[in-house]
């Protein structure tokens, strides 16, 4: 089977002249998918061409929740790549379903960034000096929800759009606080907003979060194959793994407020994942850990007895009908 266009043949032999790597259009997309780019340029001695994709995420102003999920955003990629538009895509691992997609593969999970969120408020202020009713925007159910358990006196507001967007409604006084992922700020240049980063034991983040996914078809290629192999981190992969598994052993769809954070230390994954009441007035967590070399697949694993946990301590209860099966 060839690829039209001039795009590599999965089974002729044939090499590309060049990677075509897919992405959102965003500033954030763009500078992340840069790096991807110039990783897989040197690992292949090819030229590398972005292509920026809109996908209906990027179109609507719905909230996430009214869209369906962070898989909005993987949707048009995916079409990209399996009509041949694109040789490889890369996701921000957090916006990606846990349900693989027919006939394409995670390829590789590069080294993982700063998972944390981090506030940006008003005059250096953080969530503890923020006056009561101030005001803090975010399009996500689980930063909502951490918001409102940690202040419960705070208004959150749901808001849509990009870095420098919601900065902007901080600088403009629409809003007192935004609450974004230090990974984008640091891949955009943007730490100098940051007034405030949120320790990942007290504010677990999404699964995946700070991480970013190489997805492929299923057969490649060997060219394409070897370049993005060549960028795969291991203790990343197992993380986040372990991380995503807690989700699809859940069943959580995008109105559930979860945190997962995994680490790899001594010998041992740890894993520790939290399940949010939407309005922030209670939470269920679990944490557990085993030696890597004792489990040919710990990360499943170590999902299993965390989510396992969860479901016993009544997290299904927790949160809207639906969100955990």
């Amino acid at each position: 089977m060839t690829i039209q266009d001039g795009r590599e043949a999965t089974s002729s032999g044939h090499a590309p002249e060049v990677i075509r790597v897919g992405t959102r259009a965003s500033a954030l997309a763009m500078a992340q998918t840069q790096t991807v780019a110039d990783a897989l340029a040197a690992a292949s001695g090819l030229p590398v061409e972005l292509v920026p994709i809109t996908t209906e995420g990027d179109r609507s102003k719905e909230s996430l929740s009214a869209l369906g999920g962070t898989g909005v955003f993987a949707i048009g990629l995916r079409e990209a790549l399996r009509d041949g538009r694109c040789d490889v895509v890369v996701h921000s691992l957090k916006d990606l379903p846990t349900v693989r997609a027919e006939g394409l593969v995670i390829a590789a999970t590069p080294k993982r960034v700063d998972a944390r969120d981090a506030v940006c408020a008003r005059n250096g202020l953080t969530l503890d000096t923020l006056p009561a009713g101030a005001t803090v925007g975010t399009g996500s159910p689980r930063r909502a929800a951490q918001v409102r358990s940690r202040r419960p006196d705070l208004r959150v507001v749901d808001i849509r759009g990009n870095v420098d967007t919601r900065l902007r409604k901080v600088a403009s006084g629409e809003l007192d606080a935004v609450v974004l992922a230090a990974a984008g700020l640091t891949r955009l240049g943007r730490l100098e907003e940051v007034t405030e980063y949120c320790g990942l034991d007290g504010w677990p983040t999404a699964p995946g979060q700070g991480a970013l996914a190489i997805e492929t078809r299923t057969a490649p290629g060997d060219v394409v194959a070897r370049a993005v192999a060549s960028i795969d981190h291991r203790p990343t992969r197992m993380t986040v793994t372990a991380e995503r598994e807690v989700l699809r052993i859940l069943e959580a769809g995008c109105a559930a407020p979860i945190g997962a954070h995994a680490l790899i230390e001594d010998g041992l994954i740890f894993l520790s994942a939290r399940v949010y009441r939407p309005d922030g007035t209670a939470h269920l967590t679990s944490s557990h850990a085993l030696y890597v070399a004792d489990d040919p697949r710990p990360a499943e694993a170590v999902a299993a007895r965390v989510a396992k946990e969860l479901l016993e301590l009544g997290a299904a209860e927790l949160v809207p009908d639906g969100s955990i099966s």
